[in-house]
């Protein structure tokens, strides 16, 4: 059934272990929206991380199609370390580049990838890439006034999360998410929309900030701590946001997505892949490093390194390729067997015991329908992403309990979640729990309601078939 107008509710990170378990009994709005909808967990691309997230969303493209697989990217074979993805490595159709095209208007707040700005019909205020408020963050250019003013000054972003300071981090969180949420509820009432789509970036810079806090399971959860309740609290602040923005719009007439990118689970510790690839003899540096340190390309001896890594939340793994790279030396003709070799090497790399944990390399062709620009050679969730990957070299082990960026306590897990409130969907089918739902659905879903036939390069397809396929199986509590 087609709408008058789609509103998507983005929640970066918004884990459903904490919305659909353990909070939602004090989440009335959210409650709301499942009864009267569809809801599920949102399975995220791979790798499950804000960039390239968000934007396989709005395109229902893989990151592979996309060309980028993380924030930061090789440019090209050379050395010369990695470039980040904004808005100009976009280049498939997004939700509102075909809306646009068709005549319809779109506002947009804080979605990740939107910096540098580009026209489109409607307005936009660009997402936690753009640098400070002193940049063009806004289309048109002078819609940064009217921002500014009625946010009181706005928060793009918490750009320092990863802190000690957890006071501060919690009063900038707090500042941040009411002032968007200002933003948003304006821009409902006073421009003129097809398609409103914000991301609110709190849930992320919390669950890194406090999960050891208030995860009894986490190795540093300490009982009576003051920061306790501080996720279940701000679960509870944001749904009563989410309930504002509800008695803004025509229900009967909106069709509301509330989605999250991926969703987050206790961090266990870290593996250091450039020590191990170092121990192994595939990395070599020219002079031992200072403790702890980043690595460096002018550290490398390229003439005998076969292979080095980045870190993070998921690791990729880059080889030196003779005829790729400029000083490779991993023959052509042995590149499947030496992926196999580091693939088998990594994945048998058990805890600081030595026990299984469980870690999967991807090769990126089997992860993506193609795989554009430059690919990582391999892929890896450490642990089942229950371990990050640390970067830095120097380090006095494989494994480490302190992050090598700063303080964070959780890792990205797989899953996001969605909600759709449609209003033109059967009393049968309200309350269902959908399995099998991904983040390439929701552009479908978003152009099948508002009447436009989602292009047939997507990947996914609309949520409202896949429900009455018959893949629900439990109603909302």
């Amino acid at each position: 059934m087609k709408v008058e107008r789609v509103l998507v509710i983005g929640l970066d990170c918004l884990t459903p272990q904490l919305a659909f378990e353990h909070y939602l009994d004090r989440l009335p709005h959210l409650q709301s929206l499942m009864k009267a909808g569809l809801w599920g967990r949102l399975r995220s691309c791979d790798p499950p991380i804000t960039v390239p997230a968000w934007s396989c969303m709005v395109t229902s493209k893989d990151p592979g199609q996309l060309g980028f697989y993380g924030f930061r990217n090789r440019k090209d074979y050379s050395y010369d370390g990695l470039s980040f993805a904004n808005s100009l490595a976009v280049r498939e159709p997004t939700l509102w580049n075909i809306l646009s095209r068709n005549r319809r208007d779109s506002v947009l707040v804080g979605i990740p990838q939107t910096y540098p700005v580009k026209p489109l019909r409607g307005h936009l205020v660009t997402g936690f890439l753009a640098p400070d408020n002193q940049s063009e963050y806004t289309y048109p250019s002078d819609l940064k006034q009217e921002v500014e003013r009625v946010a009181d000054g706005y928060i793009i972003d918490v750009k320092d999360f990863r802190t000690e300071n957890k006071d501060w981090l919690l009063r900038q969180v707090y500042e941040m998410t009411e002032k968007r949420f200002r933003v948003v509820r304006h821009f409902l009432k006073t421009k003129p929309w097809d398609f409103f789509m914000f991301v609110e970036m709190g849930p992320d810079r919390l669950h890194h900030g406090f999960w050891r806090f208030c995860d009894p399971g986490h190795r540093l959860y300490q009982e009576g701590n003051p920061y306790r309740n501080v996720l279940q609290d701000y679960y509870v602040f944001l749904d009563r946001k989410v309930g504002e923005i509800l008695e803004d719009i025509n229900l009967k007439k909106t069709l509301v997505l509330l989605v999250s990118d991926h969703g987050a689970k206790r961090m266990q510790g870290g593996i250091c892949v450039n020590e191990w690839l170092r121990r192994e003899g595939y990395l070599v540096l020219r002079e031992d490093p200072a403790p702890s340190s980043r690595l460096r390309m002018d550290q490398i001896d390229w003439k005998a390194t076969r292979a080095w890594g980045e870190g993070g939340y998921y690791s990729r793994i880059f080889f030196n390729v003779k005829g790729r790279e400029p000083e490779g030396v991993v023959p052509a003709s042995e590149y499947e067997r030496f992926r196999s070799e580091i693939k088998e090497g990594l994945e048998a790399l058990g805890d600081e015991q030595g026990r299984p944990i469980g870690t999967v390399l991807h090769r990126p062709q089997d992860l993506y329908r193609e795989c554009r620009n430059v690919p990582p050679d391999l892929i890896a969730y450490f642990g089942d992403l229950d371990w990050r990957s640390v970067g830095s070299v120097g380090m006095d082990a494989l494994h480490t309990f302190e992050n090598d960026t700063g303080p964070d306590d959780a890792n990205h897990d797989r899953f996001g979640v969605f909600v759709l409130a449609d209003p033109g969907l059967p009393d049968s089918q309200r309350g269902r729990e959908l399995d099998g739902i991904t983040l390439y659905d929701i552009a479908p879903t978003v152009l099948e309601s508002l009447g436009i036939r989602p292009p047939d390069d997507m990947i996914g397809a609309s949520i409202r078939r896949k429900a009455l396929e018959g893949n629900g199986h439990r109603a909302a509590p």
